[in-house]
């Protein structure tokens, strides 16, 4: 199949190669092209330049012309922190956030992770894969074009080993990216109370083997004051560098207890959450930029300080952004919600936003040279908007979506 999208008013995100992220003062510089075509065949991109460069194409039988006339083209969206397999909703415990209760709180009484467990152990590895990929199909109606996934419901081997299946059977049945996180380490089960030395060390020793050898592409933590510590971090990214899977890490959501040096010194890929930020992280992340994810939903809902967006860029630090789509703290997938959150609440303008939410994500799960940018050679994963004045208009109408269609691999979904 060969379509040529002509008279599109901007072409959003156009690179040349793909390197490890774009640092954060050079985001704003994710590069637009006015007045443009953009030409894909079998679900590549293979051309695309200003109209007045319009390319001979009368070897091209059987093109698809499609006027994109006041119509803005981006890469889709790259959602690099999910939690989109899960056995069911929390919404009653919504009802405790409304009546003042914290998110710690919450955890304290049972709720939170341990109720999604509890959840996860009752639900058939069917049921589970009918409801994600439901979730899925609407995230991709919304924009999203590669997307990693989470297992950290299960805490025990029998319910991660479970999740990971599910996400294997989701990878196969999908059109896009999926990246699989083994989040070994997300919240310590009631019969491993008061022992999480020794759960690290079960985990470790018993899911990580078995994991290894159904697949997985990167090991995460809650690396957090009343979860695990940096001495829990270290030995489980010490234990996965052994297996050549670098890490993902849930941190400084809540406070800065030293896990931000300690990830960099072991070589993770990305950071996410980093709603708090002392002198010190910024220092260790000067010293060694890499990539900070920001997921700006779970702000919203749980009510707690935004990713300081402003400041890492400022400081050119990479910044990604994510919905962290979840059931307890961020029960969203929609990455245009997000998107508007980071212009709103977080100061990032809208090209800013667009080299986060398409390039620094795909980055963050090493898919950069295959997503996340307009650059010859990539897949044809694309979304169009409606007709819009100026890219801005892309967020700034906060909640609903702006966006016309989107195309997988070349194909209008």
């Amino acid at each position: 199949m060969k379509i040529l999208f002509k008279n599109i008013k901007g072409l959003v995100g156009i690179m040349e190669d793909s390197p490890s992220f774009i640092a954060g003062s050079e985001m704003k510089n994710f590069r637009l092209l006015h007045d443009a075509y953009l030409a894909i065949e079998n679900g590549i991109i293979v051309e695309f330049g200003t109209m007045d460069e319009w390319p001979g194409i009368s070897d091209w039988s059987g093109l698809e012309i499609i006027d994109a006339e006041g119509k803005f083209l981006l890469p889709t969206w790259c959602d690099s922190h999910t939690h989109t397999v899960f056995a069911n909703s929390r919404a009653l415990e919504f009802e405790d956030k409304i009546n003042g209760l914290t998110y710690q709180e919450i955890a304290q009484r049972g709720g939170g992770i341990l109720h999604s467990a509890k959840a996860m152990a009752a639900k058939s590895e069917d049921d589970l894969l009918q409801d994600a990929l439901n979730r899925i199909h609407r995230m991709i109606l919304n924009g999203t074009g590669a997307l990693e996934i989470k297992t950290g419901y299960g805490l025990d081997v029998e319910n991660e080993l479970k999740m990971l299946r599910v996400i294997h059977r989701i990878r196969e049945q999908v059109n896009i990216p999926i990246k699989i996180t083994l989040l070994l380490a997300h919240a310590l089960p009631e019969k491993f109370k008061n022992r999480m030395d020794e759960y690290v060390e079960y985990m470790i020793h018993e899911l990580l083997p078995q994991a290894h050898e159904i697949g997985f592409d990167f090991v995460d933590l809650f690396c957090e004051r009343d979860y695990f510590q940096v001495t829990h971090l270290k030995r489980i990214l010490g234990a996965a560098q052994s297996l050549n899977k670098k890490g993902k890490v849930h941190l400084n959501q809540f406070y800065s207890i030293g896990g931000i040096p300690a990830a960099l010194s072991m070589g993770a890929l990305s950071l996410d959450h980093v709603e708090v930020l002392d002198d010190n992280d910024l220092l260790a992340l000067q010293q060694q930029p890499t990539i900070v994810t920001a997921l700006p939903g779970c702000s919203l809902f749980t009510k707690i300080p935004y990713t300081p967006a402003r400041k890492l860029m400022d400081h050119n630090i990479p910044v990604a952004l994510a919905t962290d789509f979840n059931p307890g703290s961020a029960p969203n997938g929609n990455m245009n919600v997000i998107n508007s959150l980071a212009c709103i609440q977080m100061q990032m303008n809208p090209q800013e936003v667009c080299a986060a939410a398409c390039y620094n994500g795909a980055a963050a799960m090493e898919l950069q040279h295959e997503v996340g940018s307009i650059t010859i050679g990539k897949r044809a994963n694309l979304l169009i908007t409606e007709p819009l004045e100026h890219l801005s208009e892309l967020f700034y109408y906060f909640g609903e979506s702006r966006i016309e269609s989107v195309w997988i691999n070349g194909v209008q979904q």
